[in-house]
């Protein structure tokens, strides 16, 4: 009893800190004491101990994803730098008119994501244009960051083909492609755009409506007048990314990725080397970046990690494993609650793999659809209100409070993949 008080009471103490704005470099370690204490986990000595497992945890993920977090970081930052991001947003609004302002916002996170461009950084990267177009729409500016989240973390990252790192998890567990279950994965991506985005349109419609309108800050960004390039120079760094992690990903497997950001990079380099602004300081907020979002990310694994020794953890997953009927259904609870304690799709993924992986093949689950149930899985508990991604994106971007805006980012990130994921799990069953 006391270990499931332990794991329960530390994941809400994180919750709790994250909301109230503490760092999470802080925060994930002092509520893992927490569970290590309550679940008779030594500080320091013995074959379990904190210290050790946490930074197994904490450095393992590190080890496994830093060249991937690292060029994708840069990449962003090269599309920011040499205004290529701007300028296929600018494109995007030419097309469909600023008074689409939020399909334009979730548009331009969109093709940026499933471009390879960290979630991180699409963020950082859209912002300015939102704010822009909300400002000219004159709609309620808290749902910013909903259109952006919606964008980026929802229909993209989890779908066949992305190259983000939650949809390349699972190969090294399942011996997969990253466009696994392309067919369903295609049918699921489109309902939760067209769901979703008439939902986030309902809910800004009924605030204004209410009287809400935008309101105007000091720390508000400026779209600085400049040359940009021609917008193909941004599309085609995106379309290098996906056409070289198609084309080795069978035989590179997971390290595919990382030779597809880098052709993206170098893609970047040499169609816009005269648009850069500061190459050096690119390269350096690029880096600075990929270590602020993998050690973010992190920093909850190592939580995760002291988490999965404890026996109320293991209980949970036996549990889990053994729910009757569809196999598929029992992976994607199990995925999904793992994913919400580490507050982490790709460190949830991380931790659970290695556990249910095995039990699920053995069961004679089909890998491919395993795949795709455990990515798309992994995206929606993940965006609780104590997810690095959330968090970041809420204060330290669009300087929102979670109480004004973290409703509307939870009904998409979290309510619309949980529905996208049940009728993953139907259409599995029936085809």
């Amino acid at each position: 009893m006391l270990s499931m008080i332990g794991l329960v009471g530390g994941l809400l103490l994180l919750i709790v800190l994250t909301i109230r704005g503490m760092n999470l470099f802080i925060a994930a370690p002092l509520c893992a004491l927490v569970v290590a204490i309550t679940n008779n986990i030594s500080v320091f000595s013995g074959e379990v101990n904190f210290v050790e497992t946490y930074m197994n945890g904490f450095s393992g993920f590190i080890a496994s994803w830093f060249f991937m977090f690292l060029l994708g970081a840069l990449f962003g930052k090269f599309m920011e730098d040499t205004g290529a991001a701007e300028s296929v947003s600018r494109w995007i609004i030419s097309k469909i008119g600023f008074q689409r302002a939020v399909l334009a916002v979730v548009l331009a996170c969109a093709i940026l994501t499933y471009g390879g461009v960290s979630v991180f950084v699409v963020a950082f990267s859209v912002y300015p244009m939102a704010v822009s177009l909300f400002k000219d729409a004159n709609l309620p500016r808290r749902f910013i960051p909903a259109a952006m989240a919606f964008g980026s973390v929802t229909f993209t990252m989890t779908s066949a083909g992305s190259p983000e790192i939650q949809n390349w998890i699972p190969i090294k567990y399942l011996g997969t492609s990253p466009f696994a279950a392309w067919e369903v994965s295609l049918v699921v991506a489109v309902f939760m755009a067209c769901f979703g985005y008439w939902w986030l349109a309902k809910m800004i419609r009924k605030a204004v409506d209410n009287g809400e309108q935008f309101t105007a800050r000091d720390t508000d960004p400026e779209l600085t007048a400049r040359a940009l390039p021609h917008p193909l120079t941004g599309i085609i760094p995106l379309v290098v990314v996906l056409v070289i992690s198609f084309l080795f990903h069978e035989s590179l497997a997971q390290l595919a990725l990382i030779l597809a950001l880098g052709g993206g990079v170098l893609c970047l380099l040499a169609i816009n080397y005269s648009h850069f602004h500061s190459l050096s300081m690119a390269v350096n907020t690029g880096t600075t970046g990929a270590l602020i979002a993998i050690g973010n990310t992190a920093a909850v694994v190592g939580f995760g990690a002291i988490a999965k020794n404890t026996d109320a953890f293991q209980q949970t997953v036996s549990l889990m494993t053994q729910i009757p009927g569809n196999e598929l259904i029992g992976a994607a609870i199990a995925v999904s609650v793992i994913a919400g304690l580490t507050g982490s799709a790709s460190g949830g993924q991380a931790i659970a793999l290695p556990l249910v992986a095995p039990h699920y093949l053995d069961q004679g689950v089909e890998p491919e659809q395993l795949h795709r149930i455990v990515s798309i899985s992994s995206g929606a508990l993940d965006s609780l209100p104590h997810n690095g991604y959330v968090v970041t994106t809420i204060r330290a971007i669009c300087h929102e409070t979670h109480q004004a805006a973290y409703w509307a980012v939870g009904a998409l990130t979290v309510v619309v993949p949980l529905i996208g994921l049940g009728m993953a799990i139907v259409l599995f069953s029936i085809l």
